[in-house]
């Protein structure tokens, strides 16, 4: 049952970003492929330190995270736009701190624990603006990786911090994007179905 949950979780990972390409296609909304590649980066570090902490449930779920996340810039490079911030590059240098910290203490939860807390800092201003404008995000995304996440964290035999730690993060983040979204664009009376084109964070 725990293999189906996990295969389940992939699926759902790889098909989370599904609804952001279609309004990336649909000029619906702007990536900015430079945010985006450093979530690439943050969830290819974690990759790495779950599957060197033998983890594979965690680290495929990251990986297929990863590979949603580069898709998105890959179309980013031609629907979206590249608009480095001071941010951006604290947090790229972060991963570099994170990988060094890694190698140097032969730890990967150090560079899990990096990666988790490099994403909630970047994870902020994407919450205040899903709160101020829910209409220029893709609710359908988060709430599928939240399931996706989920579905992990529930397949995995054995507790362990280096396991747990990322697709719990992706539990609460993704779930509370997808419920601020969606209940928000409710209140304001927004159309779930957006139609104007979007600069995304």
């Amino acid at each position: 049952m725990r293999n189906v949950l996990s295969v389940a979780s992939i699926i759902l990972a790889i098909g989370a970003g599904i609804p952001y390409i279609f309004d990336i296609i649909a000029r619906r909304t702007k990536p900015n492929i430079v945010t985006w590649f450093t979530w690439t980066l943050l969830t290819a570090v974690a990759t790495a330190a779950a599957f060197s902490a033998h983890q594979p449930r965690s680290a495929v779920l990251t990986m297929a995270t990863s590979f949603g996340t580069f898709l998105v810039v890959v179309l980013g490079l031609k629907y979206g736009i590249a608009k480095f911030s001071l941010f951006d590059g604290l947090c790229q240098a972060g991963v570099i701190v994170g990988l060094v910290l890694w190698f140097i203490f032969n730890s990967p939860l150090i560079a899990i624990v990096a990666s988790v807390v490099i994403d909630f800092i970047g994870l902020l201003p994407t919450l205040r603006h899903s709160w101020i404008k829910p209409g220029e995000e893709t609710w359908e995304t988060f709430g599928i990786a939240f399931l996706a996440a989920l579905l992990t964290v529930i397949s995995i035999r054995t507790f362990s911090i280096t396991g747990i730690l990322f697709p719990a993060y992706l539990v609460f983040a993704d779930g509370a994007l997808a419920v601020i979204i969606f209940f928000r664009s409710k209140k304001l009376g927004i159309n779930l179905k957006r139609k104007a084109t979007n600069t995304a964070r």
